[in-house]
């Protein structure tokens, strides 16, 4: 097992869903069946416009032949183990090159640079990882949060040894819920996606809270296209199946709500979500018709 770098890139003409697969040709098997069982890092490269650099880590269940494209294969990603970053790492910019496995003995870039799929050393996958994942102190639980007492265990900043062992606090169920509101906050600029409100406290506090579309006990992923900001309240109606949206990002309204008048009037005025500037931030139809058919009352 080994660590491994896979380039992405959102108008890829490969048929990737990268929480979920990575398709890649014949030439890169055997570097990509050597990440099995591993973690990988997947990166933007720095052609992409307002590329995010190394943007997201997920572990690789196995590889298979693709089974619509000859001499292709899939890295199928481990249900689960998908998570953005936080913030953006940047290939090579005020923290240095952050793959030192990539220089010859000249102190020059290889051309393994160039390679879509790659091996990481455990010190390059620390030291992407600190930066990716490193705690904004302004997003972390209000000293009055109901799970106060489970988050405390975890409230130091996060850092990574170059123990491999320490990987297993990428399964973290706490550190994974608040990268996840760090990363769908942040592309909601801090504003409720249903009653367009930005509220924050006297701590500088965002007030809204990042919800998942599909719940992560049914299977949906710590990806923010499935996430919303959502204030408390329109959070729990979101949950229990008040309120929902359409493909198009629309509102509806459930009529089984006692006081559905008053729902609306919570809502945006043009009846529809407010979104985030990034295409690939956004709701994805996948998510929001589970929502529709498992939530929602009709």
């Amino acid at each position: 097992m080994a660590f491994g770098v896979f380039i992405h890139r959102a108008d890829s003409i490969y048929d990737d869903r990268p929480a979920e697969r990575y398709q890649f040709p014949q030439s890169y098997l055997a570097r990509a069946s050597a990440c099995v069982g591993d973690w990988i890092v997947y990166h933007e490269p720095k052609k992409v416009k307002n590329t995010r650099g190394y943007f997201a880590v997920a572990k690789v269940e196995c590889i298979v032949p693709d089974p619509t494209t000859p001499y292709m294969h899939l890295a199928i990603i481990e249900p689960g183990s998908y998570l953005d970053f936080v913030n953006p790492v940047p290939f090579n910019g005020e923290y240095g090159l952050l793959e030192q496995g990539l220089l010859n003995e000249h102190g020059k870039l290889s051309g393994w640079a160039q390679a879509a799929v790659r091996p990481l050393s455990s010190a390059d996958f620390n030291r992407i990882l600190d930066i990716g994942l490193a705690d904004d102190q302004s997003f972390l639980p209000r000293t009055d949060d109901i799970h106060q007492i489970s988050l405390h265990e975890e409230q130091t900043p996060f850092e990574f040894a170059v123990d491999r062992g320490r990987t297993t606090f990428l399964t973290s169920r706490t550190l994974r819920d608040r990268a996840f509101r760090q990363r769908v906050v942040r592309a909601y600029n801090e504003r409720c996606a249903i009653t367009g409100l930005k509220l924050i406290n006297g701590g500088g506090r965002a007030e809204v809270e990042a919800a998942h579309i599909r719940p992560v006990e049914h299977g949906g992923p710590d990806i923010v296209n499935n996430g919303l900001a959502l204030s408390g309240t329109v959070h729990w109606m979101f949950d229990r199946g008040l309120i929902s949206l359409t493909d198009e990002l629309e509102i509806i309204v459930s009529r089984q709500g006692n006081d559905p008048n008053r729902i609306r009037g919570l809502i945006n005025d043009n009846g529809k979500a407010f979104f985030p500037l990034r295409p690939t931030d956004r709701p994805h139809p996948t998510f929001l018709a589970w929502h529709r058919e498992n939530c929602f009352k009709h």
